[in-house]
């Protein structure tokens, strides 16, 4: 049997887009504090659904695209983004066995490593002083990853992205 093979990896493009969009968009400034990592978010589920397609090449692209966006150092989110697609592809089998709330509270490990290491990084180049605040951008992003979770999994699944 033939399988049918689609190309709709533009869907994949396109959200991991609107994810960068997402991530520079205008917030509240008593928000700005615990904006969601979206794209890491986008690319973790991406990395998680089909990690034949998305890998640590285009964590590292994005990581690139987003430290463009934030005018900050170059290399220092495509570090972060590196970090948390190798504990997800490292995790991936694991990760897909739990259910969404076990998930969270992996994912709220991994982002917070990954906050982590960019506190030390920002640490040392002077940017901003250390602080366990910085943290709260991870447990926002576990807390939002069942919503996210099943608005791509709808969508990669009503659109037939594989």
């Amino acid at each position: 049997m033939v399988g049918v093979r689609s190309n709709n990896g533009w869907v994949i493009w396109l959200s991991l887009l609107l994810a960068l969009l997402l991530s520079i968009g205008p917030m509240p400034s008593f928000m700005e504090i615990g904006r969601p990592l979206w794209l890491a978010l986008f690319l973790t589920y991406w990395t998680l659904a089909l990690p034949h397609r998305v890998g640590m090449t285009t964590a590292w692209m994005l990581g690139l695209a987003e430290d463009v966006l934030y005018g900050s150092l170059l290399g220092q989110n495509a570090l972060i983004l590196a970090l948390i697609t190798f504990l997800v592809l490292t995790l991936h089998q694991r990760l897909r066995m739990f259910p969404v709330w076990q998930q969270c509270l992996v994912l709220l490990v991994v982002f917070g490593l990954a906050q982590l290491v960019q506190l030390w990084l920002n640490a040392l180049t002077g940017n901003r002083p250390p602080t366990l605040v910085f943290l709260l951008p991870a447990l926002v992003s576990a807390l939002l990853w069942p919503w996210v979770y099943a608005a791509l999994r709808g969508t990669s699944r009503r659109l037939n992205v594989n």
